[in-house]
């Protein structure tokens, strides 16, 4: 269970860096560290709690809409974040 948990956080972590690149040139820096710091910070869940893993998943989701939004970038290129995080 923890192997998948761990896969499923690494591949939101590779969607968000992939909807990045999506970005605009002189944004992508700041959005890669912020993604690289966040992901950081966050890689100890409390493993008590059933739903922290869940709850991170879904403000990573909600998060990269709105930078995309902010950048008026079409939010369908999250569909593939929103699979991993909706699972």
């Amino acid at each position: 269970m923890i192997l998948q948990e761990m896969q499923k956080a690494i591949g939101a972590y590779r969607e968000v860096l992939r909807l990045v690149r999506r970005l605009p040139k002189d944004s992508r820096p700041y959005y890669a560290k912020y993604a690289r710091e966040n992901f950081v910070n966050y890689r100890e869940i409390d493993s008590n709690d059933p739903n922290a893993l869940q709850e991170l998943l879904q403000r990573t989701y909600n998060h990269s809409l709105w930078v995309l939004k902010k950048y008026s970038v079409d939010q369908s290129a999250a569909d593939r974040l929103r699979n991993i995080c909706s699972d």
